[in-house]
Formats: C-alpha cells, structure tokens, sequence
C-alpha cells in the first residue's frame, strides 16, 4: 500500500521524517493509560482521507443487515464531498481537544484503494482509519495492535506504525506490541452461517447470539480493540461478533500474569460488536448501560458487589443511523470522557447531553455524525496515549468465579 500525502492532507506525518530513516523522537512524551475517564493528555484521533466501503466478508457479513447498502453494492471509495464532511468534523474534534491542552496525533497516509492479497484471502480493498479505537489497545504502558476480523482491516494498523515507532523512540518505558495475526481463510468462520445469516428473522438472530453462536470459529485468535473495556486492575471483554473465545483466552494469559483480572461480558443483542456503545464507564463507580442491551443479572453482581451504580442511557435523537453507516443509533452513548468531571458528546444529541448534566459533568458538544459512517463515535474516532492516573483496584470485593470465563460466560 503506497503513502502520498499529497494525497491525504490530514495524515499526521510528513513524508520527509519518513524518508530520512530516522524515528522522530519528542522529547516528554509519555504513555500510559489504566481506563477511558482519567484525565485525557495525549490521545490519536481518526481521518478520514480515502476511506473505503470494501467487498462484504464473513466477520462483516454478520454484522451488516440484509437490506443495507453496506452489503456490497456500495463497494468502492467513498465521495469525496463525504470524505472532506467527515474530516471537517474529525479535524473539528481534534482542534477541541487540543483547545484543552490534549496532545492530539493523527494516523499516517495509506492508499485504502488497493486490493489486499493473501494466502488465505482476497478483498477488495482497505477499509480507512477513522476509528483507531478499533485497532489500538492502551494497556498501562504498552499499545498493542489488536487482531481484527475483518478482511479489509487486514493492513489497517499500517496506519499507526510510524506514530507507534515514534512513541517506542521517545518514551524509554513504552512498549508495542502485536497480538497473532489471524489467517482469516475461509476456515475461520462458519461459512454456511454467514451465507444464511441475511435469511434470518430478528428472533432467530437473537437466539443464535444468546448461544454465543457467531460466524467465527476458534480456528483464529481475534478480537477488537474496542471490545475491551479497561477499568484499572480489570479487564472486561465483551464476546460476540468480533470478539471470539480464543481472543479473551489470549487476553486472559498476556496480561494475568501481570496482575490484571480478566472478566467476560455478554448482552442481548442481536448483533454485539465494541463494548463502547453498549457498557461505558463515566467515572469511578458510574457505568452507563444501553437499555436495548441489558447486562444479565450474574454479570451485573462484581459491579453490585463493589459499589457501582449502573444508569441506563436515554433514548438517542435519531431513529435511524447515517446513510452508509454501520453503526447503530446508539452512537449516543458513545462519548469521549476527559476527566471525572467532563465529557464531550454529539452535538445532535441533546438528551444525552442533559443526562450527563444531572450526573455532574461539564459537557462539550461535539459536532461528528457526518463522520459516523466512516467507523464511529467520538470514542471510537479516538485511541489513548495517556491518561493521567495509575493503576486502581475499582473492584477489591471479588467473589469465587467472579473472574473466571467460563463462569461469566455460561
């Protein structure tokens, strides 16, 4: 995949410090983050340049309903006008957050047009790098690169390596890291699933997914960055759509052993993708849960045990998503928070905005749904570099299995 900044003016570095062989080293420059609500430093906020809707593939197959554009038909590089919409509201964002003293880094140039080719795969393109929540995981002092399911993502950490290279250079303690790559062949999903997934009613989705039955297998480890919800010395990773067992298996053996407790989480939901529109932490001891997709009660109880309140979010402002979205509606809740006492929000959602005005928080609107249908919310447009904060135990009341995955799963 080739770079061109010429041709991705909102890429965040240029080509000369690429060229000269050299990684840029910035003096002061920390990582470190334990969870999504301590003071915000130092954060990678999404573009939109080039952005793709790629061929339909297995893992996203499952995902994109069977009346929707997404599917295929729409397949190709986005619109220019959309692109320069979206980026106008992404570098909107950027500029709030560096308003407020946030250091703010941007994805580097790759060409989404071409065809990726593998071994086990073919697909028609890129995807973009919009949400870099997806991709990255902020783990204490290391950012790793997460194994992602779907075929057009394959390269998508392509667009980090040089911000992460620069990290490793200028903050001596910084480590980054890469989970296995995933073949994604045909052998890792159920196929007969995926081609019968658009035939299914709402109901048998739904049945299919309490059984925890999606269209990948355990032949890969995989998960999303954004299935992982951190909340200091524990993990909770949501299973479902992108997320497999095999992937919080991994989890579990990469960082138990450094002292983190990893927990699985589930929801009612017919199509459950990134925990971040679904179960967010405000701040210390303040959960807000998506109504739609209910918490079940055995998982709700280390939460109950330990003090936390859980809100439901309001109903959003929008009956449907963008056009050529993927996401749902629920982007409301999808919400960066900057410190315990301050949020931003979509600019659309007023609701949302007086809901976190009663809970105590200073809200900033931000003005992004033109952007949501390149990957997402202001949390997923974002990635942490550092929060301020170190490593709590938000739940020391721990029970027998309250940490096992076969106890929170089954």
């Amino acid at each position: 995949m080739s770079i061109s900044n010429d041709f991705y003016p909102n890429a965040s570095l240029p080509l000369e410090r690429k060229e000269s062989g050299v990684p840029y080293v910035r003096p002061g420059l920390h990582v470190e983050s334990y969870n999504d609500f301590d003071p915000l430093r130092h954060v990678i906020v999404g573009i939109a340049d080039n952005q793709h809707i790629p061929e339909a593939c297995p893992a996203s197959n499952e995902k994109i309903p069977a009346d929707s554009p997404m599917r295929g038909s729409k397949a190709g590089r986005r619109t220019q006008e959309s692109i320069d919409r979206a980026n106008e509201c992404l570098n909107g964002f950027a500029q709030i957050l560096e308003n407020r003293g946030i250091i703010v880094d941007r994805p580097g140039a790759v060409d989404w047009h071409d065809r990726i080719n593998t071994p086990d795969f073919s697909i028609s393109s890129g995807f973009g790098c919009m949400p870099p929540r997806d991709c990255l995981l902020t783990m204490g002092k290391s950012i790793l690169m997460a194994p992602m399911s779907f075929r057009s993502r394959y390269f998508e950490y392509l667009a980090y390596t040089d911000l992460l290279r620069e990290y490793f250079e200028s903050d001596q303690q910084c480590m980054i890291e890469q989970a296995p790559r995933p073949r994604l062949s045909d052998d890792s999903f159920r196929m007969d699933y995926v081609a019968a997934y658009e035939y299914l009613s709402d109901e048998e989705t739904m049945a299919r997914s309490l059984n925890k039955e999606y269209s990948t297998k355990e032949t890969d480890i995989l998960f999303d960055a954004a299935d992982v919800m951190r909340l200091g010395k524990d993990i909770f990773v949501q299973h479902g759509l992108t997320t497999n067992l095999a992937g919080i298996h991994w989890i579990k053996r990469k960082y138990e052993p450094m002292g983190y407790r990893i927990h699985t989480l589930s929801f009612a939901d017919n199509h459950p993708i990134h925990i971040d529109a679904t179960f967010c932490p405000l701040r210390p001891g303040l959960m807000l849960l998506n109504p739609h997709r209910p918490l079940f009660a055995g998982q709700r109880e280390i939460f109950e045990k330990n003090d936390w309140q859980i809100v439901e979010a309001v109903k959003p402002a929008w009956d449907n998503p963008p056009p050529l979205c993927y996401s749902s509606t629920w982007l409301s809740m999808n919400t960066l928070i900057i410190d315990h006492k301050t949020v931003c929000v979509e600019a659309s959602e007023k609701a949302q905005m007086e809901q976190f005005d009663k809970l105590g928080f200073n809200v900033i609107p931000v003005d992004l749904r033109d952007a949501y249908a390149f990957g997402g919310g202001l949390h997923c447009a974002t990635a942490d570099v550092w929060r301020e904060g170190t490593r709590e135990d938000y739940f020391p009341n721990q029970f027998s299995g309250s940490h096992n995955i076969e106890h929170w799963e089954y």
